[in-house]
């Protein structure tokens, strides 16, 4: 399988477009359903955490402010994830950060964004709800770490793609899960997954690895 990229970005708010930063981020790279590689980081992006926020994430005003500068941390992350395509679970909101920061370095953010809550919805209809802990509980993934937080959010959400890889080739006959045939999924229509994961069985050239610089931090 190739490598993928999995991110997760603490905010203080819901939404670049109103003026929300992000506060941490973490990226984990995920290759044949195992971490290879994590980055972390604070960030200090010259605005205040609120109290519901700091409630919610353990994030404090005291730990942004000793943080790096947004701008370095983004940098050091591009870096991080080269040309890898990337995977949130709700990705909309973490593809929104990650392009505004990145925006705000001057630097492009191209990368396609697979999101783990549209391809469980296609995988498992059964699950009461598509939240990461909801899904993790029905999977029986062990516990990664404190809840909103980004390496942990993270963390939980590449078992999560793991165990979604391990059920397409297992269950569908998928021998290369690879990015492109997670696009393809989350873009399929419930009633017609079946149909397409099985024209997706009978692919089985792997996708070449997009450009990866080595560098790891965190």
């Amino acid at each position: 399988m190739s490598c993928i990229a999995i991110i997760d970005f603490e905010t203080t708010g819901i939404s670049p477009n109103m003026g929300d930063r992000a506060t941490e981020v973490a990226i984990v790279l995920l290759q044949d359903g195992q971490v290879v590689d994590r980055f972390q980081s604070l960030m200090n992006a010259g605005v205040r955490v609120n109290s519901f926020i700091t409630q919610l994430t353990g994030i404090t005003n005291d730990m942004v402010q000793a943080a790096p500068p947004a701008e370095q941390v983004m940098r050091e992350a591009a870096r991080f994830v080269g040309d890898l395509p990337m995977v949130a679970h709700n990705a909309s909101f973490d593809k929104k950060f990650w392009q505004a920061e990145l925006a705000r370095c001057g630097q492009a953010a191209a990368h396609p964004f697979a999101c783990t809550v549209l391809l469980s919805r296609r995988l498992y209809p059964q699950a009461p709800n598509h939240k990461l802990g909801t899904l993790a509980a029905l999977h029986h993934l062990p516990a990664s770490g404190r809840a909103h937080r980004a390496l942990a959010d993270a963390e939980m959400a590449a078992q999560l793609l793991a165990q979604m890889q391990h059920d397409l080739k297992t269950r569908y006959g998928c021998a290369h899960v690879d990015h492109a045939l997670l696009m393809g999924l989350q873009r399929t229509s419930r009633h017609m997954v079946g149909g397409y994961l099985k024209q997706r069985a009978a692919t089985v050239s792997p996708a070449p690895l997009p450009n990866r610089p080595a560098v790891s931090l965190g």
